[in-house]
Order: C-alpha cells, then structure tokens, then sequence
C-alpha cells in the first residue's frame, strides 16, 4: 500500500498569533505523542501575522507540520485557512500553547476509528495533569438537533472532533471576535451521530488564557457588541430551519442571550447600559427571554431581568459565586 495516497484520519488546525516558538512546539509535541501514525495525522500550523516569524525554530519539526503565515486577520480566518489546507477525515482545532489531555483524547479518538461519527464533543480544562476521570459517553449516537434542544453546550470550537465532509460551505466569521458562538451550533446541526463523552480531552494553558480584566473598556465593549451580532445573526438563521432544528438554536439563541446580559451587567455595572442593549434585542424580538426550564440559572435570570427590580437585584449582586454554582 503507497503511504503516500493515504488519507489521513485527523488534521490538528493550530493557530498563532504572537506565541513563543516554545509554546508551539509544546502543542506540537503533544499531538505527537497521541496514537496516530504519520500518515494517520496531519498538523496544519497557521500563522496569524504573527510579529515574529517562529519557523527557524519550529525547523526541527518541519516534517511533521505544514506552516503557513498569513497577513493578521483573527482566529476565524486563520482557522478557516487551515480548513482549506486539510485533507484529513476529521478536523480538529488547537490554539497554540494549549494541548490535548492524552488518555482522555485517546477514548475520543476510538470513538472515532471504531463508530466513524460527525462529531465527538468532550470537556475542557485548565489543569495540565492527566484527567484521572473515567469516560462516560452517551450509549447512543443523537443528531445534533437533538443535542441542542435537551442540553446546554459550549461553543468553544476546540471541543469538538468533527467530521470534515460536514462542513460544506460552513465557514467562521471573520469579522467578529466570538466566531466560535456562531460557528459551532451551525456545525453541531449539521451532525447526524454525535457522541457527547464527559470527560476533560482539553487543556487551555494560563499562558494563552486572558481574563476580561486585562483588557480595556473599548476592547470589554467590542466583544459585546460582537456578542449581540452573532445572536441575532443565529436568531434570523433560526427562522430559515426545519421545525426541529429551529427549537434547537432556539434554545441556543437564549441561552446565548441569557449570558449576554449577563455579561453586560459584569461589565458595565450600569443600568442605563443594560436597558438600552435590552431595548435593542426587543427590537429583534429578542427579548423578554422565552421562560423555559432549559437550566435553573436560565429560568431564575430570565425572571428576574424582566422587570426594573429584578434587573436592580441583578446589577447587585452579580458576580456571585453561589449564582455561578446554580445551573
């Protein structure tokens, strides 16, 4: 058998931007190490116009990798460049300096040799060590409807292995900084078989992880602002799908919204502020948020944003870490 025409199982899309050729090869190396052949894996390194090319360095791992450096234009566009190099089966997205948890990630892919679905989605987490936490994976494969109508999910596009011949002409947004919110539950809904394995597969690194804290107000505003772009953007897509699929981005559109205000609230700390963003998803008919029992926390605030006192309460007392403990 030519080796050479061999169709690889898995293509790692890493993006960077202004990482330390260090961090790259330490996400390199780590998918190295999973139990995928040469010609089972590819490794697509995008370059996000970082300051510095890191490729003198990253020499030593030429064979495994293909690089390519492209003008800065954001995750979403250098994600969608490696999707156009990939020729891999599956796809699976990393950020530079993170890494997949080895034993966990291993169950993930013999999901994917031994039942061949559209997606294996699966936890992440910000502790480097082994996850110790045995694997349960649901006993059957749903469409990705039925995941989104009856559960809650996170849209973080590295959570996720997925089937690359589902994509289609899915692509992310290259204008907004929350490109994985709008990409993802477009994706999921595109999966006929999808395994949900709870176990901890990936690990963000504190060295790539950046609080809202660090940022200025401008940039605390743009991603809101982004935010609401990609809810309404998925609420008028929602009203172009079959009836089942619109239940499941439904769900999705207010859960979104629930952690948008929520947000605004953290943020801004003003009530001015919340009501006019409030006043302009009404606009969209997006607000109040459909009383649905999707999770408590869910239920509980979009009680109590409806009116000016709940709103007061809310302005008071989040952030909260026994809010945060109700789901």
């Amino acid at each position: 058998m030519d080796n050479k025409h061999t169709t690889p199982i898995v293509t790692f899309v890493v993006t960077c931007h202004n990482h330390t050729a260090t961090m790259i090869e330490e996400t390199i190396g780590n998918i190295l190490e999973l139990s995928l052949s040469n010609v089972e894996r590819q490794i697509v390194v995008v370059d996000d116009g970082s300051d510095m090319c890191p490729m003198n360095e990253l020499m030593p791992l030429a064979d495994n990798i293909i690089y390519i450096r492209m003008p800065y234009g954001g995750t979403g566009a250098a994600r969608n460049t490696g999707i156009a190099l990939a020729t891999g089966q599956y796809l699976q997205f990393v950020d530079a300096g993170d890494t997949l948890v080895k034993a966990a990630y291993e169950h993930c892919l013999d999901i994917v040799r031994y039942k061949s679905p559209d997606m294996v989605m699966f936890n992440h987490t910000a502790k480097s060590k082994e996850s110790v936490t045995v694997a349960t994976t649901d006993e059957r494969p749903l469409s990705g409807a039925e995941f989104m109508r009856n559960n809650s999910m996170r849209g973080m596009a590295c959570g996720y292995v997925f089937r690359r011949d589902i994509l289609h002409n899915l692509r992310f947004p290259s204008d907004i900084v929350h490109e994985d919110e709008e990409f993802t539950p477009q994706l999921v809904l595109r999966c006929e078989s999808l395994f949900r394995v709870q176990v901890d597969a990936y690990c963000r690194n504190n060295h790539t992880t950046m609080t809202v804290a660090d940022k200025d107000n401008r940039w605390k505003l743009k991603r809101l602002d982004d935010t609401e772009t990609v809810i309404k953007r998925l609420h008028r897509r929602a009203d172009t799908l079959p009836y089942e699929e619109r239940q499941a981005m439904q769900r999705r559109v207010a859960q979104l919204t629930m952690d948008y205000l929520h947000d605004v609230i953290v943020v801004t700390r003003s009530k001015h502020h919340l009501n006019e963003r409030i006043e302009s998803l009404e606009r969209e008919g997006l607000f109040p948020l459909p009383e649905k029992a999707y999770t408590k926390r869910y239920l509980m605030f979009s009680r109590l944003v409806k009116s000016s006192v709940g709103r007061n309460i809310l302005l008071l007392t989040l952030p909260l870490a026994s809010w945060k403990k109700i789901r």
